[in-house]
């Protein structure tokens, strides 16, 4: 049976997260959404997404196919529900899809919204990731869920003696290295993934993951519920925050309860403020209203879509949304919410067209001797430049 994750409303909702993937393909615990649903069902994945990106995540029907709903994270007692669903049946929560089970004849012509023959009503509340900020927010539960999918039956690789664990919820995979650092389980579990370095003087309280290829720099921070993708580097002071991968803030500054999509760079000694200071709940640009919503939060930080990137010095206000490919940079605040394709800073902004965009992002793909910056990644860009323009009225 084929396994086939649906974007579904969340795809507006998430942006601007996911102009540049399914949803999905969202990093939140350890693994990515997809990558829950993989391991719990054993099976390989595809998805049902957006026309411009199915060429980078085409989607691949069976037979016998199971749609299941990209912002839903699994869990044993909604793998039991949608185990008992037969051909042609539909699971749902509230009047939200969560699954269904269609046939290679129903699958072709798949639309979430349509109404199914057979419905059965899901009594639980799922993790489900509606909006940018349930990313952060909902880490630390999948952390602990992924944690034990990861390691059940497993035993930890050694790590150098130099080092203090303090709990038992330490996991190190053959060729993880970390030397004289601090790792505290007390509040949640630490995973380490191959290939990661945990510089010298550095103090991280879980729960935490750092992916394969990644670096966490000397003396740096690191409180939960925090997760580090691959290939990235990290410095200074970070809290419940995620990074997806092929991004660094290698240098002193504050990230908090924030998210940062892959190929993003924050400049040295940047910080975002994740709480204000009336104490105020914090509100995000939302692609879908054209306003700012409510969260429902105290704290909440940045949330950054691929690409984007901080000069030096950079200082992100409460809750502040900065779209696909933004370039950001010069001396005060700036605004809450930065467009796609922005160039500039408080002084002013101007479209930081494709370009000079694509002449940069062939040199930070070359910089990773296994990503090419190919046609298929410059189409879906183009894409998105062409979908954001109403955004750059400056």
């Amino acid at each position: 049976m084929a396994i086939i994750l649906f974007d579904g409303n969340t795809h507006q909702t998430l942006l601007p997260l996911t102009f540049t993937r399914p949803v999905a393909d969202l990093r939140v615990g350890i693994l990515t959404i997809a990558e829950k649903w993989g391991k719990y069902l054993k099976s390989d994945f595809s998805f049902h997404t957006q026309p411009y990106l199915s060429v980078k995540f085409p989607i691949k029907i069976e037979t016998e196919n199971l749609f299941i709903n990209g912002a839903v994270c699994p869990d044993e007692e909604l793998l039991e529900a949608i185990d008992k669903l037969r051909t042609g049946e539909a699971l749902k929560y509230n009047e939200e899809l969560i699954a269904v089970k269609l046939p290679a004849s129903d699958a072709k012509s798949f639309d979430p919204k349509a109404t199914f023959g057979n419905t059965v009503n899901y009594g639980a509340e799922p993790v489900m990731i509606k909006f940018p900020e349930d990313i952060f927010r909902r880490n630390d539960i999948e952390l602990r869920k992924d944690y034990k999918l990861i390691t059940k039956g497993r035993s930890s690789a050694s790590i150098s003696s130099t080092n203090t664990i303090i709990g038992k919820d330490f996991f190190a995979e053959e060729g993880a290295i970390a030397d004289c650092s601090t790792f505290n389980t007390t509040n949640g579990p630490i995973y380490l993934d191959t290939k990661t370095e945990v510089w010298e003087g550095t103090n991280i309280r879980g729960a935490f993951a750092l992916h394969s290829n990644s670096q966490v720099k000397m003396g740096t921070k690191i409180y939960g519920a925090t997760t580090i993708g691959p290939y990235c580097r990290v410095g200074g002071e970070v809290n419940n925050a995620v990074l997806w991968g092929y991004s660094n803030k290698g240098h002193e500054g504050y990230l908090g309860n924030a998210v940062l999509g892959e190929w993003c760079n924050i400049g040295a000694d940047s910080n975002n403020s994740n709480l204000k200071n009336n104490y105020a709940e914090v509100k995000l640009w939302d692609y879908t209203t054209q306003r700012f919503r409510k969260t429902g939060l105290q704290f909440c930080g940045l949330i950054m879509a691929d690409h984007s990137k901080c000069a030096i010095n950079t200082m992100f206000n409460t809750g502040t949304v900065v779209g696909v490919s933004a370039n950001i940079f010069g001396a005060g605040f700036p605004r809450n919410f930065i467009p796609d394709f922005s160039w500039g800073g408080p002084q002013g902004y101007e479209e930081y067209s494709l370009k000079r965009m694509f002449e940069t992002t062939e040199k930070v793909f070359a910089r990773r001797d296994h990503r090419v910056f190919d046609k298929t990644e410059q189409d879906i860009l183009k894409e998105i430049f062409k979908l954001t323009e109403e955004h750059r009225r400056f």
